[in-house]
């Protein structure tokens, strides 16, 4: 099934070989285990290909064909250059540079007492244990190539441990920056969030990238929601036109939890993101909205998974798109009740607005129902611009081209006004009001 071609697959697996031999990556044996463990899958998985039901409409050729080099530790940032990537000044916040973490960009001090904020690294040797108990447990990459090539090279990402009834006030901002160089790089970043029982946190990712190189971004994060808990999470994929970003966020809830997702795909070249909540116990509450804005020739791809478990559980999930030009989007959602998940309610919508006779959508939301006493919905809509309602600003004395871009903010500013967080709500609205040529974004 590996469709990179011979050159590409040696070179992996020389690097692979070298990261091994990094005294910096040699750690303990579980984690030397886990990682060998994971690159085996990885070979016998090898790249997906459109003949595989769950890519069939992504083609990653593109990546699996270019020879990437782990990125190294770049010259050091100024926090002049990151700046316009820093949400609000007020957020804890960790900052990677090509997967590495840089301490003198990043604001910890003011975390409540007990609560961990930090380097995956810096953890792995502080609390081994902690970290042995959670990490890979919730994506193994048992049937995800990138998941298993991400774990395979885990060195760093963030990881935030809030204990047991601790309310994180201030949003936690996880900022991961691309420098891209004048040859093709690749990190792997790896994030691990542990909210005990009855604790809160407020949890934002964001990945940017500094310049037009190629580059690959392919991210796991792991998400472990204890009884009575509650994490409001952000992503917000900014990356720049010629990156590639692969990522997976995997979740598990535990009796009355309460977890939101609010996902924002606004750059990159070709994008798969994919979001797998599991709702282990009676009681939980998850939301999963989405918002993909593309143009050009770029490629966008969500796949979200819902796993209701146990009785009496909720899910609320809606992604909206927008495509421009000769853009493509994807959206596959499931929403999987298992026999024992009576009570369920359940609702999931995907609507998609194009802008252009070119830009194509494939959507394809799905319901798996095994218990018989539920409450599911499900549906999909695609259209254009209205034109009633386009004349209707028109015949106001309102430009056609603001008479668009009017009716295009007001189509994605659905998903923005859900954010509690001010500071990315604005950075949302900013991009939708633009203007109506998105690749000038």
């Amino acid at each position: 099934m590996m469709i990179a071609s011979d050159n590409n697959t040696q070179r992996i697996t020389d690097d692979f070989a070298r990261f091994c031999a990094d005294a910096k990556s040699a750690t303990t044996p579980w984690l030397t285990g886990l990682r060998q463990e994971a690159f085996r899958r990885f070979e016998n998985l090898g790249f997906p290909t459109t003949r595989q039901e769950e890519w069939r409409f992504t083609n990653v050729k593109c990546i699996a064909e270019t020879e990437f080099a782990l990125a190294e530790i770049p010259p050091p940032l100024s926090r002049e250059t990151i700046s316009p990537f820093v949400l609000d000044e007020d957020y804890l916040r960790l900052v990677f540079v090509n997967g590495h973490y840089v301490g003198d960009l990043s604001e910890t001090a003011a975390a409540p007492q007990g609560t961990v904020v930090s380097s995956l690294s810096a953890a792995l040797a502080d609390q081994p244990a902690l970290i042995k108990d959670h990490l890979g447990q919730l994506s193994s990459g048992d049937n995800a190539c990138f998941a298993a090539l991400n774990s395979a090279f885990i060195r760093d990402g963030a990881f935030v441990h809030v204990p047991r009834g601790v309310v994180v006030e201030r949003p936690i901002h996880l900022l991961f920056i691309s420098t891209g160089s004048s040859s093709p790089t690749a990190s792997h970043p790896r994030n691990l969030i542990i909210a005990q029982r009855d604790s809160q946190a407020t949890i934002i990712e964001s990945y940017v990238g500094l310049n037009d190189g190629v580059y690959l971004t392919n991210a796991v994060t792991e998400v472990s929601v204890a009884e009575n808990a509650v994490v409001d999470h952000c992503k917000l994929q900014q990356e720049s036109a010629h990156g590639y970003h692969v990522a997976t966020t995997q979740v598990r809830q535990q009796r009355a939890s309460r977890f939101s997702s609010h996902y924002f795909s606004l750059g990159g070249q070709l994008v798969r993101n994919e979001v797998n909540v599991t709702l282990d116990d009676e009681g939980c509450e998850c939301t999963l909205n989405g918002l993909y804005i593309a143009a050009g020739d770029q490629h966008m791809d969500n796949r979200t998974r819902i796993d209701h478990t146990k009785p009496h559980c909720t899910s609320h999930e809606l992604y909206k798109g927008i495509l421009d030009e000769r853009a493509k989007g994807v959206f596959n959602g499931i929403i999987y009740v298992h026999p024992d998940a009576q009570k369920t309610d359940a609702k999931q919508s995907n609507r998609v607005l194009l802008l252009s006779d070119d830009a194509v959508i494939d959507t394809k939301p799905q319901l798996e129902i095994y218990a018989d006493d539920v409450k599911c919905t499900h549906g999909a809509t695609v259209g254009q611009i209205d034109e009633t309602a386009l004349y209707y600003l028109r015949s106001r004395g309102i430009s056609e081209d603001l008479a668009r871009s009017l009716l295009v903010f007001a189509f994605g500013n659905e998903i923005a006004n859900e954010l509690k967080l001010e500071a990315i709500r604005a950075h949302v609205e900013r991009f939708l009001l633009a203007g109506q040529s998105l690749t000038e974004l």
